[in-house]
This record gives structure tokens, sequence and C-alpha cells, in this order.
């Protein structure tokens, strides 16, 4: 036996290193895949949501979810029900999906849930210290109610002739449109180029006023998709992870947050805060109850997180909405006509007054929300064991939680045919699906228990709601005045594309355009 352990030990010796090597790491992730599968099958906890198989730990579902995120939780209810976990490059996320899950998720008590604690990590090197997620929950609720000044009506009636005008100036310098030749009546528009650059220049004039605008006409809008781009699946892991994306990412936040320093340094000097912009909202009275004062430095990075937010939102929605009324001209054409009746034949310029007597607008704004709601996933991390109310399972503390509010707003049992664009429906069903109208004639879902929550629910139900559907509305009016369009010949609208932390448009998301002529305008 001495003789042949010898030997073995002689014959292993000949073998190069780097094999042993790659043969131990085999041995490892076989006996680690098997241990794994074993675990599922043999160490059930019945008190616990069931897990959905995955080979691989770690890993887990993290392909299948990450490709197509509603095909994922659709195959798995039909296992499991509403309520399942699986695991996500090493966290165990239980879903709970429908109107109860949706109030089981983002309306639980702060003591049992945290949105910060599930997204700090990668919203902070993007937003910067101190503010969104990375201050105590009661400190955020104050940063936005900060904020309140510039989503009032009388600020929205301010911003509409500013909307207006932004989307004309780029009109004439994008080419995308006009490049510089006001007679071009006809060309092809890359919407996901358009979009993103419309809707934060629009955003930027509006709620951060003409000095920020104006650095997107320099070096500030790159700065930006630098930020954007620490908005990914990877950082979500490894929000630090040593590669090109991140090193910008942290040069664009630092470049971003000093320039807006200098805007609220020059502001303070002057004196000026007379306008509904957030900087100046932010700057006359962000007092915490304590009486602590937010730095300058806290205000600048609010301005990122503000602008980030409603610029995603915005561009996905409005992108997707041009793209379906390429696809149906005649109700293109429903929304021209309304134009004309609300404003008259000469089409003079829009005002907010106008916005909210155009039901057939705002009923499609609210489709394009419906179908394709910016965030397929909201998640908080459980802070304490947690008993999902008419089960027996109990959540772990440690673990997520997780809901999908677009998977009500496609399903049957709360919208007919929910895979038609069908804004008529909003006439008929708004008080089927629990929804209240504000006295400024946007539309506000009742609780988390809606099945329509686009703009999420709860503590940290988006600020900027109000707000996108004024922007929303100007933009769409704006091309819908100004040009016919459809979609490239043989295609459809495409389907989502789940690669980033939006759901967008696949390519290719182009329309073909023509300028409406004079005598269209009048008829």
């Amino acid at each position: 036996m001495g003789m042949l352990s010898c030997d073995s030990l002689a014959g292993l010796a000949k073998i190069p290193l780097g094999q042993l090597v790659l043969a131990g790491m085999a041995t490892f992730v076989v006996v680690a895949i098997v241990v794994n599968v074993l675990s599922q099958i043999l160490f059930r906890d019945p008190n616990r949501p069931p897990v959905v198989f995955h080979w691989i730990p770690f890993f887990g579902s993290a392909i299948p979810y990450g490709m197509d995120p509603y095909k994922f939780f659709a195959d798995n209810r039909k296992k499991f029900g509403d309520v399942y976990t699986f695991v996500l490059l090493g966290r165990k996320v239980t879903v709970a999906l429908g109107p109860k899950g949706n109030d089981f998720v983002l309306n639980a008590k702060l003591s049992d849930v945290s949105a910060e604690d599930a997204y700090t990590h990668l919203t902070t090197p993007v937003f910067g210290n101190g503010v969104i997620y990375d201050c105590p929950n009661h400190r955020l609720m104050e940063q936005k109610k900060f904020a309140k000044s510039s989503f009032t009506v009388p600020a929205f009636r301010s911003y509409v002739p500013i909307i207006v005008e932004e989307v004309r100036k780029y009109w004439l310098k994008s080419p995308q449109f006009f490049g510089q030749d006001p007679n071009r009546v006809s060309a092809s528009a890359h919407l996901m180029t358009a979009m993103p650059e419309l809707t934060i220049f629009t955003a930027s004039r509006t709620l951060q006023g003409e000095a920020i605008r104006a650095k997107f006409d320099e070096s500030f809008a790159e700065l930006y998709h630098d930020l954007d781009r620490g908005f990914t699946p990877i950082h979500f892991v490894f929000p630090h992870i040593p590669i090109p994306a991140t090193f910008r990412r942290n040069a664009a936040q630092k470049k971003v947050s000093d320039t807006y320093m200098e805007v609220i340094r020059d502001r303070r000097q002057r004196g000026d805060l007379s306008d509904f912009d957030v900087i100046n909202a932010y700057l006359k009275d962000a007092i915490y109850k304590d009486g602590v004062r937010m730095t300058d430095r806290e205000i600048a990075n609010m301005q990122i997180g503000i602008l980030m937010g409603g610029q995603h939102t915005s561009s996905a929605t409005s992108a997707w909405a041009l793209l379906h009324l390429g696809a149906d001209p005649e109700l293109r054409e429903a929304l021209y006509r309304e134009q004309i009746e609300v404003c008259g034949e000469s089409l003079p310029d829009l005002t907010y007054e106008n916005l909210q007597n155009m039901p057939l607008l705002n009923y499609t704004i609210r489709e394009t929300l419906r179908m394709h709601p910016p965030l397929h996933s909201l998640m908080r991390k459980v802070r304490s064991d947690l008993a999902i109310e008419g089960t027996h399972y109990v959540v772990p503390k440690g673990y997520y939680v997780l809901a999908s509010p677009g998977v009500p707003m496609m399903d049957s049992n709360y919208f007919k045919d929910p895979t038609t664009f069908q804004p008529s429906r909003w006439a008929e069903t708004k008080n089927e699906i629990n929804l209240d109208d504000s006295a400024e004639g946007i539309t506000i879902s009742k609780g988390a228990k809606s099945p329509y929550l686009p703009f999420g629910a709860g503590r940290h139900r988006c600020i900027g709601e109000h707000f996108a559907y004024v922007q929303l509305g100007t933009i769409l009016s704006m091309f819908i005045r100004e040009f016919t369009w459809s979609l490239p010949e043989g295609r459809g609208v495409p389907k989502p594309d789940y690669t980033s932390m939006v759901t967008l448009p696949s390519e290719p998301s182009n329309i073909i355009w023509t300028r409406r002529k004079i005598s269209e305008k009048k008829p």
C-alpha cells in the first residue's frame, strides 16, 4: 500500500500544476452543484415560501429572471402561486405577485422592510452621500417634501411653455429631426437616441433652471450617461467592481455634483430664489424637523437623483407611446383632432389647462404606463421575520421581498384584452380598478392594493408623478401637432428589452416621420 501511495504521489507530481488546479476547481463546482440540488430536495422548510429550482448556487435564477422577468414571474406563478422565493446572485428574493403582493411589499411597516437596505449600495455611488437611500427613511421623507413647491399647479403652468420651447429647439438642432434644416419634411428618427435627450433637456430646464440646461449643450449630457451606466445588474451585485464603467461613474458623480455646487453658490450670492425650480426649493426650505439644514453638497446630490429618476420614466414612456401611435394612425389622428377641438383650429401654444381638457391624450399616457411600466421589480430588504397574511409562510430576516406592479397591469382579471393597446378602456374602467382623479385632472391610484401602480406606492411612491404627466402630455402634443409618423415597413411595436434597469423598447426603435402640411393643420 505504501508503494502504491508513493507511486500515486509520484504520478500526481508529474501532472502539470495548471491541470491539477483546473481539476480541483471542477471537482469543487460539481460538489457545490450536488450539495445545492440535494439541499433543495431534502431540506425544504414548510414554513417558508417554495424555492424556484436552480442548478448553480449563488447564480440561482439570475439568467431566466434577467432575460424576461415577466415570463419568469408567470412561469413560476403557475407552479407555486403568487408567493415563492428564488435565488438571485447570492440573494434570496421572495416574490409576492398581484395587488395583495403589491400591498404586502410596498405598504409593509418600516420596521419590517427597508428600501434603503435594498438599494443604497446601487444608488449612493450614483447620486452621492446623504440623500435618497443613503440616509434614514425619515430624512428621505423630508427631502421629498422640500421639493413640493416645484410640483404644484402654478409650477406646472410655468413649465408647459418652457417644454414647448425646448421641444422646438431640439427638433431644429437634432439630426433625428430637422438637423438645422427647417425645410426638412421627412426622415427617420431613432427614438432611444432622441427621447432620452429630449426628456432630460426639458426636465433640466423646468426643474433646475437655464444654467443647468445650458450645461447639457456642452459635456454634461455625457456625464449623465456615465452615471446612468452605473445602474446595471452587475453594479447591483458588485457596486464597486473595478471596471471602466465604474471608474467613469465615479468621475461623473463628482463632476456633476461639483457643477451643481457652483450653481448653488451663485444663486446664494445673487439671492434670487424666485423661480419654481427644485434647486431653489431646497435652498429655501431644506431644514429638517430637528433643525438640521441640508448641506449644499447634499442639495447638489439630490438634484442628480431627481433629474435621473424623472428622465428614466419619461424617456422610456414617451418612446413607447410614439411607437404605439406609429402603429395606430387612427388613434394618432384622433389625438390630433382632440388638439384642435380643445385649442382651436390655429393650434396656439399649449397651456397647462389645455392638457387637463384632453382626456384621450391622458388615457394614452395612462395606457402606455400600464403596458410598459418603467420598473419591472421593486425590492425591499427584510429587517425582521415577516409573516405573509393568508398563508403559513414566514419570510426570514435578511431575505428580500419583491413586488412587480406590472404583473396585475397585464392581467386579464383586471384589464380586458391586456396585451392590446387601447387607451379608450380608461373612459370605462376607472372606477373598476380603484382610481381617483385629483383636482388637477391627473390620475392617481388609491393605495398599494390597486392593480394600477406605474409610479409605485407607499412611502416610496414617486414624487414626480404629476410632473411626468405634464412633461409627457406636452411632448406628445407637440409631436401630434407637427408630424404624422409610422413604423418601418413590416415592423410592429418592438418587444421590451430588460437588460437595463428600466424597461426599454428593443432595437430597432425607429419611426418614420413626415411633417404635417400647413393646410392639414386647418381642416
